[in-house]
């Protein structure tokens, strides 16, 4: 009869194209991951590129892979080179007898690779839809070879974590067979409440009390979709719908987008307590990006009483509820955006309505209830039962 197997058992390799080195959703909620994994007693060793000031300490131990910069005007990304010898050497000291890899990148490749030769158990989580990025960088035609790449990249491990039905059936339609879980995502709900909103701190930036903040957050890249927030800030002026543009973050955009959408104000990178006052202290959160599979922020939007405006797209759509906690538009649709928004605005039992909505439908989302589902997904996929 076999053993029953715990986390005690679990050695995990992590692959990561970006663990510490600049903040995003995905590296966040992959710390947290490895960091409720040590404490449940599993043996967690990380290898991804690093820089020499990371924007945060790492959870675990980090082991740098050799990287070079990002092509195609991406370079504070680095891109690992598959899996030298001396990462090999390292990975195999560490035996571990499951490995994890959380993007299609060459050390991705690798490192399945590796593992299919060893007879070791493969797991790989989706974090990003990298196949929208060429829309935006002039390079649609590739958007099928990406998919194709990403599709066979999934097919290739033992079990894939997708962040949301909508995630799980979109690979679905591509031809991913692999068996699949969800690992969804939490949130700090001490740190994302109304209760943070700063009245004060507004005031501050130039946002008077009776004034409506539509606000931005995120890294500014075009793929969050700036192009289309501008183009309906600017419906919003041309219709007369009084309203301010608040952006919370940083990123190489933002000087492009401080000239498409002149007047917003821009109150740079947040984090901890701060980030949730930012996000408290705006009226409406405004995400038109299909590039997530999640979408963290929308769901911290909801817990801080936020309505919401989103792409009707993977991660939103399993979030919002269209009319309820705001709405789902169709992608690139300026006017339906504005509709929206507009709605919100001079709808102020709307808003509040929505607002206390949000609040219910973000209470479930919490790291370690979604945390523990991976594990339980780790163990499964050794052969054990749940403990």
């Amino acid at each position: 009869m076999q053993r029953r197997l715990t986390p005690y058992d679990l050695r995990v390799a992590l692959f990561s194209g970006n663990y510490n080195y600049t903040r995003d959703g995905a590296n966040q909620a992959l710390n947290l991951l490895v960091g409720s994994l040590l404490e449940a007693g599993a043996a967690v060793r990380v290898y991804s590129p690093t820089l020499p000031r990371p924007a945060f300490a790492p959870t675990g131990e980090l082991v740098s892979v050799p990287a070079v910069p990002m092509p195609g005007g991406r370079a504070e990304y680095r891109l690992g080179r598959y899996m030298p010898a001396a990462t090999r050497r390292d990975v195999e000291a560490f035996a571990p007898n499951l490995v994890h890899v959380s993007a299609p990148d060459l050390l991705g490749h690798a490192a399945i690779s590796w593992a299919r030769r060893q007879s070791v158990r493969t797991v790989a989580s989706v974090h990003t839809r990298f196949e929208t990025y060429a829309r935006y960088y002039g390079i649609g035609f590739a958007e099928p070879l990406l998919r194709w790449i990403q599709t066979r990249f999934y097919n290739r491990v033992d079990r894939v974590l997708a962040p949301s039905p909508s995630m799980g059936a979109l690979l679905t339609r591509w031809g991913v067979t692999t068996p699949m879980a969800i690992w969804s995502r939490g949130i700090d709900h001490d740190r994302f409440d109304p209760s943070a909103r700063d009245g004060a701190w507004r005031r501050e930036l130039g946002i008077g009390d009776d004034e409506v903040a539509v606000g931005f957050l995120g890294r500014l890249v075009k793929e969050k979709g700036l192009d289309v927030f501008a183009g309906v800030v600017k419906e919003l002026r041309g219709r007369g719908v009084p309203h301010k543009v608040l952006v919370v973050g940083k990123g190489p955009a933002e000087g492009w987008f401080a000239a498409e959408a002149p007047g917003a104000i821009f109150a740079g990178y947040q984090t901890g307590d701060d980030l949730g006052r930012a996000v408290a202290s705006m009226d409406v959160f405004f995400n038109p990006s299909v590039t997530e599979t999640f979408g963290n922020v929308t769901l911290e939007a909801m817990a801080a009483g936020v309505p919401v405006v989103a792409a009707r797209a993977t991660g939103a759509v399993d979030l919002v509820e269209d009319g309820v906690t705001g709405f789902l538009v169709p992608p690139r649709d300026v006017a339906g955006y504005a509709d929206a928004i507009a709605r919100i605005v001079v709808d102020r039992p709307l808003a509040h309505a929505m607002a206390e909505a949000g609040r219910t439908r973000a209470a479930g989302y919490r790291w370690d209830r979604v945390n523990a589902a991976v594990l339980e997904a780790y163990l499964d996929l050794l052969g054990g039962e749940r403990v």
